[in-house]
C-alpha cells in the first residue's frame, strides 16, 4: 500500500455525507470500543477516560512498529475520528437534554490486522506507562451496523435535534423504520451514531462537523 490509509477519504460515503439525509449500508468494522454511562462534559468524569483510553490504544497500535512490534499485514494509517453510540437509561427517546441519563460506547474504528492478540499487546503497553487506565474496559469488537439513514450535522452538539428531525422526516417519508433498540444477530443494540470529525477543544462550535447516523428497516 502506497502512501498511509486513510479511511475517511477511503470509504466517503461512511464520513463525508452531504447535509441532507441518504440511505446507507454500513459494512461490519472492527472497533476498540468502551462501554459506560453519565455526563460526557463532566470534567475527569466516565466519558472523557474512556476516550483517553481509547486514543491511547489506537496510538499505541499505530506507532507499534517503533516499540519494535510489528503486526502481521501492518500498514501505514491516520487513526479514524472518534465515534459514539448514544441511548437514555431506560428510554429509546432521543431527546439527550438529560445528559446525566446518557449511556455511550465510545469508539474508534481499528484497521483489519488488529487481531485479539495485537489487541492484547496494544493494552499491556498502556497499562504499563499510563497506570490510571483501566484497559479492562476495552473491547475489540466487529461490527455490522447494516441499513441506515445519516447525514452531516454542521454546528453545536446541542443542535443535533435539528438533524435528527430531518433523519426521522426523510425514514417517515421513505416509508422506512427507525430501528433503533433492535437487538443484531450477534445481541448488539442498536443505536443512535455520531462520528466526530473535529476536535472540539480547537474548532468553533459553529464550524464541529459530526455525521449522525440511525439504524433503519424497510
Amino acid at each position: 500500500m502506497s502512501g498511509k490509509m486513510d479511511y475517511k477519504k477511503e470509504y466517503k460515503y461512511l464520513y463525508l455525507p452531504k447535509d441532507k439525509p441518504v440511505l446507507v449500508e454500513v459494512p461490519e468494522i472492527r472497533f476498540i470500543m468502551i462501554e459506560g454511562k453519565g455526563n460526557p462534559n463532566e470534567e475527569n468524569g466516565e466519558y472523557q477516560k474512556a476516550v483517553e483510553l481509547l486514543y491511547a490504544l489506537s496510538y499505541t497500535l499505530k506507532m507499534s512498529p517503533k516499540n519494535h512490534y510489528t503486526p502481521a499485514n501492518y500498514f501505514e494509517y491516520v487513526v479514524p475520528p472518534l465515534e459514539g453510540l448514544w441511548w437514555l437509561a431506560d428510554s429509546t427517546s432521543t431527546d439527550f437534554t438529560q445528559k446525566d441519563r446518557y449511556c455511550w460506547i465510545s469508539m474508534i474504528r481499528q484497521p483489519e490486522f488488529v487481531t485479539e492478540d495485537v489487541f492484547a499487546w496494544a493494552c499491556e503497553q498502556v497499562k504499563t506507562k499510563k497506570a490510571h487506565l483501566e484497559t479492562a474496559k476495552a473491547v475489540l469488537k466487529d461490527f455490522q451496523e447494516g441499513l441506515c439513514v445519516q447525514l452531516m450535522h454542521i454546528g453545536p452538539y446541542d443542535h443535533e435535534p435539528e438533524s435528527i428531525a430531518k433523519i426521522e422526516s426523510y425514514i417517515e417519508q421513505n416509508g422506512l423504520v427507525n430501528d433503533i433498540g433492535s437487538h443484531l444477530l450477534d445481541g448488539f443494540i442498536r443505536r443512535h451514531h455520531e462520528i466526530y470529525l473535529n476536535d472540539p477543544r480547537k474548532t468553533q462550535p459553529g464550524k464541529l462537523k459530526t455525521v449522525l447516523r440511525h439504524p433503519v428497516r424497510r
